[in-house]
């Protein structure tokens, strides 16, 4: 019997916030854990996070200073149960 092994992608998600102090990655493939994606800065305030995903589709939005954002760069969104949108990537 032969076992299919699920190729995952590195996937890398950005977003430009130069004041903050804090950046958090959530969607559905880490479960919105505020603890699983942190995200790291750069120099010019572009801070990203770069995850390995089996294939599918995920809902995601960016968690700044305490603040949900939706990703700017992608205009790829659904609308979430609590009414407001969630971004979505999907490979």
């Amino acid at each position: 019997m032969a076992i299919n092994k699920i190729k995952r992608g590195r996937v890398t998600f950005k977003v430009q916030a130069p004041e903050a102090q804090k950046v958090l990655l959530m969607g559905d493939f880490n479960n919105w854990d505020p603890k699983t994606h942190v995200m790291k800065k750069d120099k010019k305030g572009l801070w990203s996070k770069t995850v390995l995903l089996a294939p599918g589709r995920y809902e995601y939005k960016f968690f700044v200073d305490e603040e949900w954002w939706n990703d700017p760069q992608n205009d790829q969104t659904v609308i979430n149960a609590f009414g407001s949108i969630n971004n979505v990537v999907a490979f």
